[in-house]
């Protein structure tokens, strides 16, 4: 019995890292969402001063986030989202990443 348990998660696993390695150039997106907490001026803040936006690029998404209740605020490799999310938490925002399909 246990090598039948043995043989089953190589091949699972087999089958997860294809599934991952088949998409390796798609890109992932930092989003940041609207919170009720964060003043609008504060979140154009963090974008000038951590992404280097400029003033009206911040102000637009800033205005993104408010209006529509998230922007795409940075896209890249996995691993520079996850770095830019766990950021956008340091500020005190609310901020997730997904993978362009």
């Amino acid at each position: 019995m246990p090598q039948l348990g043995g043989a089953g998660a190589p091949a699972e696993t087999a089958g997860t890292a294809t599934h991952e390695a088949a998409a390796p150039d798609v890109p992932w997106t930092t989003i940041v969402h609207n919170d009720p907490v964060n003043l609008m001026s504060y979140v154009s803040y963090v974008f000038r001063t951590y992404f280097g936006y400029t003033e009206s690029m911040a102000e637009k998404l800033m205005l993104d986030v408010h209006n529509k209740g998230r922007a795409a605020v940075s896209s890249g490799s996995r691993e520079e989202m996850e770095r830019d999310v766990h950021a956008m938490h340091g500020y005190g925002l609310w901020a997730t990443l997904t993978q362009d399909k």
